[in-house]
């Protein structure tokens, strides 16, 4: 019979999810097979959720309760391991960015991470979470700052590219759209920031679908991280990395250049209405 994989139930609320899981399962003395049939899921997709490597379905928590005698425990995970703040593929992501040396950002909607301020973060998540708790939200934020302050600690590269549409679209109110201009314009991160915006002018490319992220990591390696709304795709395979980091090399070239760049976002925030106060 072969071993079971080893847990890692402090890693995450995922991971302590599954271990839970494979703990009631084995005090029952059932296989995967046996409690995937009570369950209705095959033993390959419960050995999975076990493992971590997906995330458990809607409804499976309150079936394990009810299964097991739990109360609400398995629920109450569950609640956690959604709200985990880089979960998936993002979370590698995130360990990646962590070893890079040098960080390209292409993003065709909103200011990446990176360079957004506090007031600017906690609006884009809002536009999209109208109901956030404040607690995840201020999580949420946090986090994104924290990314900043390690960056800007290691001196990354960063190199970004704007789709003009990231100048036009706004998020908050007009101070708030008027102090994150003020952040592009400024020294946005680390000396080595290079901010470049992409005009409607330029017409098509091949990132117009989604932002791109490219690590470079210290023996040279690329990484790619391709996002969507709500999803996220990590490439680690060397060529698929290197054809975007070469589409992102010809769209720096059709941008312009940073000081034209910089004209155009100061043009954007000059055009904020003035907000009247009674």
């Amino acid at each position: 019979m072969p071993r079971e994989k080893m847990l890692q139930p402090d890693k995450s609320a995922r991971d302590l999810f599954g271990s839970k899981v494979r703990d009631a399962r084995n005090e029952e003395g059932w296989s995967l097979e046996q409690l995937g049939r009570k369950l209705g899921l095959s033993k390959s997709h419960l050995g999975r959720i076990e493992t971590a490597d997906y995330m458990p379905p809607p409804g499976l928590a309150e079936r394990l309760d009810e299964l097991f005698g739990r109360g609400n425990d398995f629920r109450d995970l569950y609640r956690l391991a959604r709200r985990e703040i880089h979960p998936d593929q993002f979370r590698r992501r995130m360990e990646l960015e962590s070893k890079a040396i040098a960080i390209r950002e292409y993003t065709p909607q909103i200011v990446p991470g990176l360079l957004q301020t506090a007031d600017y973060a906690r609006a884009q998540c809002l536009s999209y979470y109208p109901t956030a708790e404040a607690g995840w939200l201020r999580d949420l934020v946090g986090a994104r700052i924290a990314r900043q302050r390690d960056v800007r600690t290691r001196g990354t590269h960063l190199s970004v590219i704007l789709d003009e549409a990231v100048l036009r679209r706004p998020y908050g109110n007009s101070a708030v759209m008027r102090e994150q201009f003020a952040r592009l314009l400024g020294p946005s991160l680390t000396p080595y920031s290079v901010i470049q915006v992409l005009p409607f002018s330029r017409g098509g490319h091949a990132f117009a679908g989604g932002s791109v992220s490219l690590l470079t990591l210290d023996r040279g390696s690329v990484v790619a991280y391709e996002e969507a709304v709500t999803t996220g795709v990590l490439l680690e395979d060397q060529d698929e990395a290197n054809e975007r980091a070469r589409h992102y090399d010809l769209l720096a070239a059709s941008a312009l250049s940073p000081k034209e760049s910089a004209d155009m976002i100061r043009s954007a925030m000059e055009a904020l209405p003035h907000e009247q106060h009674p």
